[in-house]
């Protein structure tokens, strides 16, 4: 039963001339589908109409082919042969009473064009901005394209209408959109009546406003997503000049979707940016207009949602990430299950989906955009198999995941962990300097098992292949994961590289059990994810000096897929790292390292009293080769199979062993597929010639 603190958030608030039937509005976002999986996307979002969500928004479309972003991939209005798989998607979201949304964008100065081969249009000559630094620059939009583009605008409306949406939003925040474009002075050099002052920098989102409402606006609700700050310096469109705006513009749109700055800034991870963060830029903002504000900040607490709504800063909840997390967020908050959210935890990994355009991940949620490709629920399992029970040796993410998935189909599961406490590498991890919500992937299922009578988790037992032998269970998933290896080989080296036996080696796994070396420190990172950047963190806070060397051109390279590379690199020079790029290791002597720049091979000494090696990782297989050594015995064991799953089997990120632990609890048991895939996918029809 609800509890009545939070009546408030299950309000019905109007857009215009449509009602939602709350306050929990999913923003738009990325999801790494688009155009190419529009099937997968529309049942992901149709998830989240099932899990209570008042509003849900499609990711950014594209809504004419004279500004595309290639190579990423989100939706496309192009022409009306798009509307049938976006009438899909608003089916979907309308199936539990919510509205559906849909976010038009034309890029401007963000569109390279490299699909159309069209040249960018905005509102300035200027070189587009995207992060692969295109050398493609945009010509100035003259009078003609500017009526051009509203025209485009009307028709991409009338074909959202006639797709089944209810709402349209503007994209004109994170630099992407070109409505931003016309209000930064930084994007408009503009002279004519269109640049310049602040009047007539608005004037464009005026006129494509009231052009859309006289098309649409009396059955559709016509929001507007704005930067609250592009945090650029004079030139920007900054906080206060964009509270100027829609005090100039209150009853513009139907409703104020309000977002920080860059991308970057906007959806910082928990490493860097804390729950609610954007709520002193939009403070205020609500006494210059009476039209609602939805806003975001990663809200997780529904007592801080509450906050929110009451002091007046937000109307509605503004949720991308934690609406990946917990699909069913707003539904558990109405069921007085609050305990039963699945917070997010703000790694970014499902942003990694949209950079890489590969299918998103989610750490805490591994049914994430496998809703339509596997039959995957969040929240409802496939029925248990022929077999009984099950033995999972490792708690870490895959074990636990495993563990919980399993209990739900209703198989008897035992988890055996050799520590003292359940978490695995999570538990580890989660204490480093900015990853203590990393936390919630531990406490979140072990909350959810320890109300279960169907498993029981054994701490302090390190299991031998004869013991396991013995047991007598009918399904054994190893799940031991992984230690880091200390003999350099990674990317760089291949074979172990040549150490002094007087050297000084560590590995992350030394450092997260307390042993933190001291004087002149070098951290090698040819993993080039999170890892080697916090323990230099780390070595830094705890009086070290310390040097990061790394062959890639960005410390942590692989995290600019998680949009925090770029806070990684100030954090550390501010610690007193010094970053070393472009350049590897080649030997390491007992009071030194040599360096070798990776394009010219030439080599420096840089001075180490301890290296900390961040290279690869070596899987924890052996109880599993131990019992497969023993297979003909498994029968008369009572042994039907024994798995191997996440990093015991593969390293990788923490999602990928959430995912491998969920996969294994859904496939036990099941028929063997052969040679079929084991997810269905879309393909492109063929045009007849």
């Amino acid at each position: 039963m609800r509890d009545p603190r939070y009546d408030i958030l299950f309000e019905p608030m109007q857009i215009g001339p449509v009602t939602a039937k709350n306050r929990f509005y999913q923003v738009p976002h990325c999801n790494g589908g688009g155009y190419r999986d529009p099937s997968a996307a529309a049942e992901m979002r149709g998830i989240k109409a099932e899990g209570g969500w008042g509003v849900i928004f499609t990711e950014q479309c594209e809504m004419h082919h004279t500004s595309e972003i290639t190579p990423f991939i989100e939706l496309r209005l192009w022409e009306d042969k798009d509307i049938p798989m976006l009438r899909k998607m608003s089916e979907r979201m309308k199936q539990h009473g919510a509205l559906a949304g849909i976010q038009l964008a034309y890029s401007g100065i963000n569109g390279p064009n490299l699909y159309s081969k069209e040249v960018p249009l905005a509102p300035s000559a200027l070189p587009i901005r995207t992060f692969t630094n295109d050398p493609v620059q945009a010509r100035a939009l003259d009078k003609k394209d500017i009526r051009d583009l509203r025209r485009w605008f009307v028709n991409a409306a009338k074909r959202s209408k006639e797709a089944g949406f209810d709402l349209i939003c503007l994209y004109g925040a994170h630099g992407f959109g070109i409505f931003q474009h016309f209000l930064s002075r930084a994007t408009n050099q503009r002279t004519d009546e269109y640049g310049g002052s602040l009047e007539n920098r608005s004037r464009f989102s005026q006129e494509v406003i009231a052009d859309m409402r006289d098309a649409v606006g009396d059955t559709m609700g016509i929001t507007l997503r704005v930067s609250l700050d592009e945090t650029i310096g004079q030139l920007g469109f900054s906080n206060a000049e964009v509270r100027d705006y829609i005090e100039m513009n209150k009853d513009l749109p139907d409703l104020w979707d309000l977002a920080q700055g860059t991308w970057e800034e906007c959806s910082g991870p928990s490493r860097f940016k804390e729950e609610a963060a954007q709520q002193e830029l939009v403070r205020g903002i609500h006494e210059l207009t009476d039209k609602p504000i939805v806003g975001v900040g990663r809200f997780t607490s529904p007592d801080v949602m509450v906050k929110q709504i009451k002091s007046g800063v937000l109307d509605f909840i503004g949720c991308a990430r934690p609406s990946i997390a917990d699909p069913f967020l707003p539904k558990k908050v109405e069921e007085g299950r609050i305990e039963d959210i699945r917070e997010c935890i703000g790694c970014n990994i499902c942003i990694t989906g949209d950079m890489t355009m590969s299918i998103s991940r989610c750490t805490q949620n591994p049914t994430f955009m496998e809703e339509w490709r596997k039959g995957w629920h969040p929240e409802k399992m496939n029925p248990k198999g022929d077999s009984d029970n099950v033995l999972i040796v490792g708690s870490g993410p895959a074990g636990l995941e495993a563990a919980w998935a399993l209990c739900r189909r209703g198989y008897q599961v035992a988890v055996a962990e050799s520590r003292t406490e359940i978490g695995g590498r999570v538990i580890r991890e989660c204490k480093l300097p900015g990853l203590s919500a990393w936390g919630r992937v531990v406490d979140y299922r072990q909350y959810q098992l320890s109300q279960r009578p169907d498993v029981d988790i054994y701490l302090d037992s390190k299991l031998s292949a004869d013991d396991i032998m013995e047991f007598g269970f009918e399904n054994v998933a190893i799940a031991t994961g992984a230690t880091w290896r200390r003999d350099g080989v990674a990317r760089q080296h291949v074979v172990p590289m040549p150490i002094s036996p007087d050297a000084k080696i560590y590995t992350p796994d030394d450092l997260m059990d307390g042993t933190i070396p001291q004087g002149k420190v070098v951290v090698f990172d040819d993993d080039h994810y999170y890892m080697g950047g916090v323990l230099a963190e780390l070595l830094a806070k705890n009086g070290a000096d310390v040097t990061l060397i790394t062959p890639a051109a960005y410390v942590s390279d692989w995290t600019n897929n998680t949009l925090e590379q770029i806070a990684i690199h100030p954090r550390l020079v501010e610690a007193g790292v010094d970053i070393v790029l472009n350049r590897g290791i080649t030997e390491i002597a007992a009071d030194h390292v040599i360096s070798n720049c990776v394009y010219t091979n030439r080599t420096q000494t840089f001075a180490a009293d301890a290296v900390v090696l961040v290279t690869a990782q070596k899987a924890d297989d052996e109880l599993f080769n131990a019992l497969k050594a023993r297979e003909p015995e498994w029968t008369d064991a009572g042994i039907k199979t024994v798995k191997l799953i996440g990093d015991a089997n593969a390293p990788g990120p923490i999602a990928w062993a959430t995912y491998a632990g969920h996969r294994y609890a859904r496939e036990l048991d099941a028929d063997d597929l052969g040679d079929d895939l084991p997810f269905r996918r879309e393909i492109t029809a063929l045009a007849v010639d």
